[in-house]
């Protein structure tokens, strides 16, 4: 709730406005059925009924029949109701209108704080939330907090205030009756207690499987190539119907218990309603202990009371439905960067040597379940290093502990003879650029997404990225150049052109250290070739580390690393490799023949 509250203070004027809007509306609405109590008694006078008017209603009527007349009288106690039922519709739209505007404020202020802590997240972090989980949280878990905020600030104060001001009123006009108050109320909360006791952890399961509804959709959406190449339509449209059932089978277990609350509230509300008429007319009226406008005005009063304990039950509800989504969206603000800037951080990379010293690194922070063991390396700046190993031997996790997207378990890793840890985190990141294996554009034309490596780039600077990507030909040919769009996520380029793009991108940063992993696998042989060409005479300042299947993409490296289950099993030039290392003799053989 602190998360939550936080975020509050964004719309602080429009939270603090709206509930003494509804606070205004609520003595109005009080104060209405006094008046036609009023009404009622002067009718019964005005009919020679003088006994069923109480004492006030007759000292008023004494003192103004004579000035007003009893047209003039009637009229101005229904003006007076008039101009009760306007103000209270003017308090009641500027409570809704200042409510919506709070509301509004504070979700957007809660997505804001939401996605600002996932962009801070290290990888680490956002292994531990699932994609389609942060989507319903920034959506709909977002929204029900809304709600229920919403809810909250114009009734939270407007029921309570409703509920005393007509308890007061029900006291003052007979304290005897409110007996029957004093029984229905605690059932009345007794209820709520129970069917808010047990929808909670369906409410709680709920979201969980809205996760999973939203994870299948994002699944079918972002491979809907694969499933189409595949005809896999079918089974996908049975995989998602699996996942909205269990949804509707969950919220109609929740929907079933707050099926009780609307009746339940009804049944308290009309049985008080009976009651109060039964014992007030049997005890009361036919005794001449409590005349007839008093009666009305007592049911008029228990109807407000009982309507505001309905509405608290609503909120309640809300509160409720709020609970789990608040708790999820707390995890996400709450949850605190694994990687963060050491005190007077290094501002300034010197070069592109990197040192790995004793390295060993795992992903559950676990020294018994190594992901790398031991490594020890030196690579000069400027060198082009190839990486090589089986499926599962840890390339890309050896090269990202070099940017610093994981910290290493123990040992150091050195960039520029600096521990990476001691690095300002975007210093070292614009420093050290890394194309991934899985190639990522953005909705945008090619020039906005070149522009990630270089905001203020010419277009001679992309261009000449282009050029030493293999990227300037498609470039250049396609429809509008540089404004050519590229669809949602690059899908109007193909594989290799991707590839050519996101290394383009990463060359236009002009880093000190640029890792290749494994991403000219969608390109063939002679741009492969052509790339390693342009960088080692185009760039040699940059240190290069490409990780490759293709012994090809690699053979003419300064260095060949090859990896097996987290550990060095060879390090060398190809031939050298060629002559003393079993792994790459196995693979370079079996891919040699491939070729044959």
């Amino acid at each position: 709730m602190k998360q939550i509250i936080k975020s509050i203070r964004c719309c602080l004027k429009e939270t603090i406005l709206t509930p003494i809007m509804m606070v205004c509306e609520v003595l109005m609405e009080v104060l209405i059925p006094y008046i036609v109590s009023l009404i009622l008694g002067f009718l019964y006078i005005l009919n020679g009924n003088p006994a069923q008017a109480n004492e006030l209603t007759l000292n008023l009527y004494d003192k103004y029949i004579d000035v007003l007349g009893p047209i003039g009288l009637i009229s101005i106690a229904g003006l007076l109701i008039v101009i009760c039922s306007a103000v209270s519709l003017v308090f009641g739209v500027l409570g809704a209108r200042f409510g919506a505007r709070a509301g509004a404020k504070f979700a957007e202020n809660l997505r804001e704080r939401i996605y600002y802590n996932v962009q801070t997240f290290s990888f680490e972090n956002i292994d531990k939330f699932q994609t389609a989980s942060l989507i319903t949280r920034l959506t709909t878990d977002v929204t029900n907090v809304q709600n229920a905020f919403v809810m909250i600030i114009r009734m939270f104060v407007r029921s309570p205030i409703m509920f005393v001001l007509s308890l007061i009123m029900c006291l003052n006009t007979n304290v005897e009756l409110s007996i029957i108050l004093v029984i229905a109320i605690p059932l009345l909360i007794v209820s709520l207690l129970l069917i808010v006791t047990h929808v909670h952890p369906y409410f709680v399961k709920m979201f969980e499987r809205y996760d999973a509804m939203n994870k299948r959709l994002q699944e079918n959406l972002i491979g809907i190539r694969v499933v189409k190449s595949f005809n896999r339509e079918d089974y996908e449209i049975e995989k998602f119907k699996t996942a909205t059932k269990n949804l509707k089978d969950i919220g109609v277990h929740a929907e079933k218990i707050m099926a009780f609350n609307g009746p339940i509230m009804n049944l308290i509300m009309y049985g008080v309603t009976i009651a109060v008429i039964y014992f007030g007319t049997t005890f009361y009226i036919l005794d001449g202990k409590m005349v007839i406008p008093d009666l009305n005005l007592y049911i008029s009063y228990c109807t407000q009371i009982l309507g505001s304990l309905m509405t608290v039950s609503m909120m309640f509800v809300m509160v409720v439905m709020s609970r789990a989504s608040i708790r999820r969206i707390s995890e996400v603000i709450s949850e605190k960067t694994t990687l963060t800037n050491k005190e007077n951080p290094a501002f300034e990379v010197k070069n592109g040597d990197i040192d790995f010293e004793n390295v060993s690194f795992s992903y559950a922070n676990d020294s018994n379940n190594l992901n790398l063991e031991s490594i020890n390396l030196h690579i000069k700046s400027g060198d082009m290093i190839g990486i090589i190993g089986g499926t599962g031997s840890s390339k890309t996790t050896l090269v990202n502990l070099i940017p610093r997207l994981y910290d290493v378990t123990s040992g150091t890793v050195k960039v520029g003879d600096i521990d990476v840890r001691d690095y300002d985190l975007e210093t070292l990141r614009n420093n050290v650029a890394v194309v991934l294996q899985k190639n990522v554009l953005f909705s945008g034309t090619i020039r906005d997404n070149l522009k990630w490596g270089k905001e203020d780039a010419t277009d001679e600077e992309i261009l000449a990225a282009c050029k030493n990507a293999q990227a300037y030909d498609f470039v250049m040919n396609s429809l509008n150049g540089l404004d050519t769009d590229l669809g949602q996520g690059g899908c109007n380029v193909s594989g290799g052109q991707k590839q050519r793009l996101c290394i383009a991108r990463a060359l236009l940063k002009d880093p000190k250290v640029l890792i290749l992993d494994d991403s000219t696998s969608a390109v063939d042989t002679k741009t492969d070739a052509l790339i390693r060409q342009a960088l080692r005479e185009n760039v040699p300042h940059i240190t290069k580390i490409i990780i490759a299947q293709r012994v090809n993409s690699i053979q003419d490296a300064d260095k060949i690393i090859v990896l097996d289950e987290g550990k060095i099993n060879g390090i060398g030039t190809h031939d050298e490799l060629l002559k003393t290392n079993k792994i790459y003799q196995e693979v370079y053989s079996s891919q040699m023949k491939g070729d044959e």
